[in-house]
């Protein structure tokens, strides 16, 4: 058991760093907050790249067991959320390519979304829907070839080397503009990843 919602409040105010240290130190609670913190994030990216509210329910069970249980978290490589969206698409882009190994006769006739929705609350959709516009505007700086690419490598979970036979250009460019675009996503998106 996590322990009653008393025991959460005092790291509720806390940074993501010291709940990361707080978790390290064996504080189940600080799991608990950096859940309430980024669950929706995590699950909206689940529920893109999924495509089935189940799956992406399992998988940000997954991403925060995982999260728990010590995962090699880094703040010099980025922010707690960019580590939980890394970690989503990663375990999401492993079961995507796992059920196409075991079933890609289905595949085909599997229908592109499910229809399904949750219903968040209010606050939490008024939030989420203030993260999509700052989102979208950000991607709507990007030029029509880097929103391609991300779409591509992200979304769509191609590999680089896929990209670059897809798009029929060469693997450099691919790279350098795939850089180029996150970077000037990173940098819109400077409000969000703190």
């Amino acid at each position: 058991m996590l322990g009653s919602m008393s025991d959460a409040a005092p790291l509720a105010s806390s940074s993501d760093a010291e709940l990361i240290e707080a978790l390290q130190a064996r504080q189940p609670m600080a799991l608990s907050v950096l859940y309430d913190r980024y669950a929706s994030l995590v699950y909206g990216l689940a529920l893109k790249m999924m495509a089935n509210v189940s799956d992406a329910e399992d998988l940000v069970q997954e991403v925060f067991v995982t999260l728990g249980q010590g995962a090699s978290y880094d703040a010099r490589r980025g922010s707690v959320s960019s580590f939980l969206c890394a970690l989503t698409r990663a375990r999401a882009l492993e079961r995507l390519r796992a059920q196409e190994s075991q079933h890609p006769f289905w595949k085909s006739w599997q229908p592109t979304c499910s229809g399904e929705s949750v219903r968040a609350a209010p606050f939490e959709q008024l939030s989420m829907e203030e993260r999509r516009q700052v989102v979208r505007a950000a991607l709507s700086q990007l030029s029509d070839n880097q929103r391609q690419l991300l779409e591509l490598l992200y979304y769509q979970g191609l590999t680089q080397a896929e990209v670059a036979r897809h798009l029929r250009i060469p693997l450099a460019t691919v790279k350098s503009r795939s850089r180029q675009a996150l970077c000037q996503l990173r940098n819109s998106l400077q409000t969000l990843l703190r």
